[in-house]
């Protein structure tokens, strides 16, 4: 009878050690999880200003340690140079340039931190300068530019195309681009207009000497294009970019 009870109260208090140490383990597991959960940003909610020695560089607007609102650089002079408009961290809304005495020089529209829609330019009289469009990030070739009078600026150079067929002789057929003008302000690439934008990533760029460029096909043991298109990236008086595209038929069917 003794050596009953005595084994009843070891069973009893293996059950009860047993079940302590689950519900510790519970605990300890709660815990755990709760320590695993993210605790939102609560950092610094305000306007904080950037200094380069004893200039202003910069105010940008926060919350909870994430850009949000406005967002200011300066010049020198202490005048305003640039406003953004930031939501979560990301650049929205228009962006504006300013001339040092005041006007606005540029303005830009974001979407997400890029841009996306109509640029427009100013003189400082504040009439309208240019208009380039972007469609995410890339530009559009459609270019308006006006003079200070308001009338639109017209007769930019066009692109001209020099053939050099040594195609029997040497198995190599030449294109060289030139503009109409002579200007040596130019860019040129191998591609076409992708989804109706400039995209240079999509491009080859053609070497260019003194404003002319040469693109060599030469003759292959495989089918190539009937046509390569080129796209000249024109420098204009007021620091935009004139896109010009020209589709070349190609004469001979294995050229690369």
């Amino acid at each position: 009878m003794k050596s009953f009870s005595a084994t009843l109260i070891v069973l009893i208090s293996l059950l009860t050690f047993t079940g302590c140490t689950g519900k510790k383990s519970a605990k300890d597991t709660e815990m755990a999880a709760a320590d695993s959960v993210m605790v939102p940003d609560t950092g610094f909610t305000g306007i904080k200003q950037g200094m380069s020695g004893r200039y202003l560089v910069n105010e940008i607007t926060y919350k909870n340690g994430v850009r949000n609102g406005l967002m200011k650089t300066f010049y020198e002079s202490g005048k305003l140079r640039q406003t953004f408009w930031f939501v979560n961290g990301i650049r929205q809304d228009s962006a504006k340039w300013y001339y040092e005495e005041g006007q606005v020089y540029r303005s830009t529209p974001y979407k997400n931190d890029t841009i996306d829609g109509v640029q427009k330019q100013y003189y400082r009289t504040g009439k309208l300068k240019a208009r380039l469009t972007f469609i995410n990030g890339l530009r559009a070739p459609k270019l308006e530019e006006f003079k200070s009078d308001g009338k639109l600026v017209t007769g930019y150079p066009d692109l001209k195309i020099n053939i050099t067929d040594d195609y029997k002789s040497k198995g190599l057929y030449r294109i060289s681009l030139s503009l109409t003008d002579k200007s040596t302000e130019v860019k040129y690439y191998r591609g076409d207009f992708s989804k109706g934008v400039f995209d240079t990533a999509n491009y080859v760029k053609i070497k260019v000497v003194d404003g002319i460029g040469t693109l060599n096909l030469k003759k292959s043991k495989t089918a190539g294009p009937d046509s390569v298109g080129v796209i000249a990236s024109i420098l204009t008086g007021f620091g935009n970019r004139y896109l010009v595209y020209k589709n070349i038929d190609l004469p001979y069917k294995d050229l690369k």
